[in-house]
């Protein structure tokens, strides 16, 4: 069984391998043979839990499975479109339209990039440090909302955490069914 949870937070060859299923408390490993599928392993979900103990300060394999199954296997953060909430101009509970935020084109007339493109300019080569340390795979999600009230239309942000998939309206999870990754 531990041999099983190694090879899941293993790299992408893995996941082109095997295909895994949740059903009703067990997970189901098919591998994947020229034209199908076999099952290659079956163990109850509870099993993730007796694995190893909790370590003060150190990840259960329970966390690592379950954080290596959404991320590695393609799990999303699912936000619906509309979302009942507080506006400050309104002063009271309206339901908002839910977009998400994109960066807009940069102005090359910003007192920052006139004074690089200044500074640039001429002989002299690379005058300012460019980043190359970069270490995050993510970005955090901005979603912007709006209210829907004629009269309003106001708009705010609203930070939500990293995820390396994000969709909006997209369907809901109904409980008792197969859960694919």
């Amino acid at each position: 069984m531990k041999e099983t949870f190694l090879v899941l937070k293993c790299d992408n060859f893995f996941i082109r391998m095997f295909k895994i299923f949740y059903l009703q408390g067990t997970i189901y490993i098919l591998h994947k043979s020229l034209n199908s599928f076999h099952l290659f392993q079956m163990f109850p979900w509870s099993a993730v839990f007796s694995l190893e103990p909790k370590v003060p300060g150190q990840r259960s394999t329970e966390e690592l499975v379950t954080n290596t199954l959404m991320l590695e296997l393609g799990a999303m953060v699912n936000v619906p479109k509309t979302r009942r909430t507080y506006c400050k101009k309104c002063k009271k509970h309206q339901p908002h339209k839910v977009t998400q935020y994109k960066k807009g084109k940069d102005s090359l007339y910003a007192q920052g990039k006139r004074r690089y493109d200044r500074k640039q300019s001429g002989y002299g080569g690379q005058t300012k440090p460019i980043f190359r340390k970069k270490a995050k795979t993510t970005k955090k999600i901005v979603l912007r909302l709006e209210c829907v009230e004629p009269n309003c239309r106001s708009k705010r942000m609203l930070a939500i955490k990293r995820c390396k998939h994000f969709e909006l309206g997209g369907d809901k999870k109904r409980k008792g069914q197969v859960i694919q990754f």
